[in-house]
């Protein structure tokens, strides 16, 4: 949230957006009383709010709970976005091919605050198929190889302000994921991508590595992950990192980056 101080900001159009945000694909169902837990806000202050994004279309509400979940509309805000990543469309038949070649899901994601969204993902169509990697799921820059690849990705200011919010925000992840964080750099510079070992999910091991230069004025950041009962030892550094490292590679070229 900005200062204050600042006069611009319109509060109540930020409030009302909070609300939209406190809906996950883990808590699909929210009442008013885990809303005004989750944004600070009062219960009474809180059922204004999520009557008028009813009305509008934003939300919808059960008769019977009396919980609320995202309606419709909410995709119309987030569509043009998607569609306006016209990048996607050009890595679709890489991510598609390395996806079935390793059998894994390898998606592409632009920041968020402090996490990664994925706005475009492939995955294998075998029983090893990683059904959580979707468009429009966040995961933690802080915490997972996606995000440890956009830091290692972009400028150096924007690396010392989001390490900066991490730690001021996130004490506890900052405490925890203090020393990789500080090393990802490092670690590009040495590997060509970053790893992160059950970070993002106990079961699965994830390679990341960023873009390179903005496109759309986006910095994306791609990532590969896989099962640890299908790698061999070191096989997240010697075969999933090197192989998705030459995909991205391979979009850098003039004839798919432009």
């Amino acid at each position: 949230m900005p200062a204050p101080e600042d006069r611009q900001f319109a509060s109540t159009l930020a409030n009302g957006l909070e609300i939209l945000r406190c809906f996950t694909p883990v808590k699909p169902t929210l009442g008013n009383n885990e809303l005004a837990e989750r944004t600070g806000l009062s219960r009474p202050t809180i059922s204004r709010y999520t009557y008028t994004l009813c009305k509008l279309g934003y939300l919808r509400s059960d008769a019977v709970t009396g919980r609320y979940r995202l309606a419709p509309a909410v995709i119309s805000l987030g569509y043009p976005l998607l569609a306006s990543i016209a990048f996607r469309q050009v890595a679709r038949p890489l991510m598609n091919e390395l996806a079935q070649s390793l059998q894994c899901s390898v998606s592409m994601g632009i920041r968020d605050r402090l996490s990664i969204i994925y706005v475009e993902t492939s995955r294998s169509d075998t029983r090893n198929s990683i059904q959580y990697s979707d468009i429009g799921l966040h995961f933690p820059i802080a915490s997972t190889a996606i995000g440890h690849a956009f830091l290692a990705g972009c400028d150096v200011a924007t690396r010392e302000s989001l390490l900066n919010a991490i730690r001021i925000r996130t004490p506890s992840t900052w405490a925890r994921c203090k020393v990789p964080l500080l090393q990802v750099h490092d670690e590009f510079a040495r590997k060509g991508f970053c790893s992160g070992l059950g970070e993002q999910h106990p079961d699965f091991h994830a390679v990341g590595v960023p873009m390179g230069r903005p496109i759309d004025g986006e910095l994306l950041v791609f990532n590969c992950v896989v099962p640890i009962n299908r790698l061999k030892r070191n096989g997240i550094d010697k075969v999933f990192g090197p192989q998705l490292a030459a995909m991205v590679e391979q979009l850098r070229n003039p004839t798919y980056a432009r």
